[in-house]
């Protein structure tokens, strides 16, 4: 059986071929990068991140995000072994959540046994010729073999999975990937909801978890990493799981630290929700971190899928412009020499999958934003058809490094310091926030709202001015940021 698993992972043959696409989603992909001091980017390994979208029966989807390491095979055996344990019958409207909680966790548990299986034979015979090179250490040909076995049997991946069944949201998570449920609601608003969080050195339930088993979870965090990778939780991987008390960080562990057993969230109710679900690979995730620092990575990507959705009709296009534009952010800060530009001499595969719930794509195809960070500015607003007042982010999308005049690039004119108008008007997408809870909310960027304010616009007052109602501090604090080295905004930049 070991055999004819260990030849199947290694062909090309898929077990789900015959499943069909979903069609209410897009991917978006950019392969990893290593920038020279030209500022010229090279692949430096082939593509490890993988990702599934497929439709079963029964109502049933699921989406799946994959970061392999030290190779795809890890990634790719995942992707064709959970297709097969969930989508050839396993799941039916008549399970609970409890059900369906188990048969992820089963399934997760199927991929690592299984994964186990195919390399065991690659294993045994990479022990055996380890204990005999050691008196016959002048033998190349035994070298060379322990070589293509090393080969053969390292590597791992995280994985993200969503399912949707009877309406209804379940995430799986092992590492350090994302997923974001972003809801719109009638007034306006978009929650933006981050479920889970990733098992990664810095995670206190997993530094706890690891304690109770006997690591020293300090020096966990202070190394950031077990065998080369942040996450805690990870499937494939032999040295952590048959090894792990080889590994000096590891060896006093009772039993096996690092896991493949996922985190299930859920259910979420997806019924009348407007919105949309994002998958999103670390490689994503730390591209932009590393440009704009982890602050506001969630409401950034947010924003930059809304604005895109108000754009194209294609979600495929959606998914790889924000792809794009992240890749470009990230190159801009490395060559701009700025203070977070150490950060960012390379980033690894990038992946996006965006699931639509019920939310409507523009009509037809316009160009993809081009370039520039989305800066938020508050901007208070009353829905004409409610009367709760909200706050309202207007994002304005600065370019980056050339302005567009009448379809052609220019040179800049937007140097280091205040925002310089005239020479291109920024890109608007409008995004309320809720302070209560980590949650943003978009909408398209033309204007409507603001036509809506009637006669709730604010009068003048016995000057003759009208009150300010949109606060640019946060959106000069970010450009200052950008362009100034981080230098403090005060006396620089803003009304004086």
């Amino acid at each position: 059986m070991a055999a004819q698993r260990r030849t199947l992972m290694q062909s090309h043959q898929s077990w789900t071929d015959d499943l069909p696409l979903c069609e209410m989603c897009g991917v978006g992909t950019a392969p990893n990068c290593v920038y020279g001091p030209d500022g010229k980017g090279t692949q430096s390994h082939p593509i490890e991140d993988g990702h599934l979208r497929l439709r079963g029966e029964d109502g049933c989807f699921l989406y799946g995000v994959f970061n392999g390491y030290d190779g795809s095979r890890v990634a790719n055996f995942a992707i064709q072994c959970l297709t097969a344990e969930l989508l050839l019958g396993q799941l039916n409207s008549s399970h609970t959540d409890n059900d369906v909680r188990r048969i992820l966790t089963q399934a997760f548990d199927v991929v690592e046994k299984s994964y186990f299986d195919t390399i065991d034979d690659a294993l045994a015979e990479k022990a055996h010729l380890s204990n005999y090179l050691l008196p016959h250490n002048e033998s190349q040909k035994v070298q060379e073999r322990l070589k293509e076995l090393e080969q053969e049997v390292s590597g791992g991946a995280t994985a993200v999975v969503a399912l949707m069944l009877n309406n209804k949201l379940y995430v799986a998570n092992v590492g350090t990937n994302r997923v974001l449920l972003c809801k719109s609601s009638s007034d306006g608003q978009n929650q933006v909801l981050q479920i889970g969080r990733p098992h990664s050195t810095d995670n206190e339930d997993e530094l706890q978890r690891l304690t109770a088993l006997g690591v020293d979870s300090a020096r966990v965090r202070q190394a950031g990493q077990i065998a080369g990778q942040s996450s805690t939780r990870r499937l494939g991987d032999y040295r952590v799981k048959i090894n792990y008390n080889e590994i000096d960080l590891l060896s006093a562990a009772k039993t096996k630290p690092v896991i493949a057993e996922p985190e299930i969230h859920g259910s979420h109710s997806l019924d009348g929700v407007t919105g949309f679900l994002l998958l999103m690979s670390e490689g994503l995730i730390n591209a932009l971190e590393s440009a704009h620092g982890p602050e506001q990575v969630n409401q950034e990507i947010v924003a930059m899928v809304a604005a895109e959705l108000a754009q194209q009709s294609s979600l495929e296009a959606v998914a790889q412009s924000v792809v794009e534009r992240v890749k470009r952010l990230h190159h801009d800060v490395y060559v701009s020499g700025r203070q977070r530009a150490t950060y960012c001499s390379r980033h690894e595969d990038m992946t996006l999958l965006i699931r639509t719930l019920n939310y409507p794509l523009a009509d037809a195809v316009l160009t993809p934003t081009q370039g520039g960070r989305i800066y938020p500015v508050s901007v208070p607003y009353s829905n004409s058809q409610s009367t709760s007042k909200t706050s309202v982010t207007l994002s304005l999308v600065m370019p980056s490094q050339s302005t567009l005049t009448n379809g052609t690039n220019t040179a800049s004119t937007l140097e280091e310091g205040t925002p310089t108008p005239g020479s291109q008007s920024p890109t608007a997408t409008l995004q309320s926030t809720n302070t209560q809870t980590q949650s943003s909310s978009s909408s398209s960027g033309d204007g409507s709202l603001f036509r809506q304010r009637g006669s709730q616009a604010a009068q003048p007052d016995e000057t003759g001015r009208v009150p300010p109602y949109v606060d640019f501090t946060q959106f000069y604090r970010l450009w200052a940021s950008d362009n100034s080295d981080g230098q403090s905004t005060q006396g620089g930049l803003g009304p004086q």
